[in-house]
Order: structure tokens, then C-alpha cells, then sequence
């Protein structure tokens, strides 16, 4: 049988465990290597997230960047 799903292991080991790629909360996951001269860094649970505040999770899924807006760039109505 052939399939193009990969299984994707869990990576957290430490007690008590990183929320899971697939929580609300997993960017407060550990770092497990951190690049900031390319802009990205790979949590315990496998996600990749980047500068821009973007995310690549485990199984592919793209998070789109969600960087609070800066008081200078905050709309206020009239």
C-alpha cells in the first residue's frame, strides 16, 4: 500500500509538554533551533514560525502572518 501521507512525529519530550501544532497556544511552545539572521524559528511541536509572525505547521497547513497593529497604524473613527 502506498501513501503520500508522512507521519509526523512529536517532537516535545520535556515535562510538562509543548501545546500541540494543532492548539491556539502553540507558538508558546520551546525553541528547538532559532535563525534570526533568515528570519524563522523551529518550535518543539514543529512549527515553523517566521518574523513576519507567519506560520508553517507540521502537516503543511500555512498560517498567515498576524502581527498587531503598531499605535501609529491603529484606524480610528471620526
Amino acid at each position: 500500500m502506498t501513501t503520500t501521507e508522512r507521519e509526523i512525529p512529536f517532537m516535545c519530550q520535556h515535562q510538562p509538554p509543548c501545546p500541540p501544532a494543532e492548539s491556539a497556544d502553540r507558538e508558546s511552545a520551546r525553541l528547538v533551533a532559532h535563525h534570526p539572521e533568515q528570519g524563522w524559528s523551529l518550535l518543539c511541536n514543529g512549527v515553523l514560525f517566521f518574523e513576519d509572525t507567519g506560520e508553517l505547521l507540521p502537516d503543511g497547513r500555512v498560517i498567515a502572518p498576524h502581527r498587531p497593529l503598531g499605535a501609529d497604524e491603529v484606524m480610528t473613527a471620526a
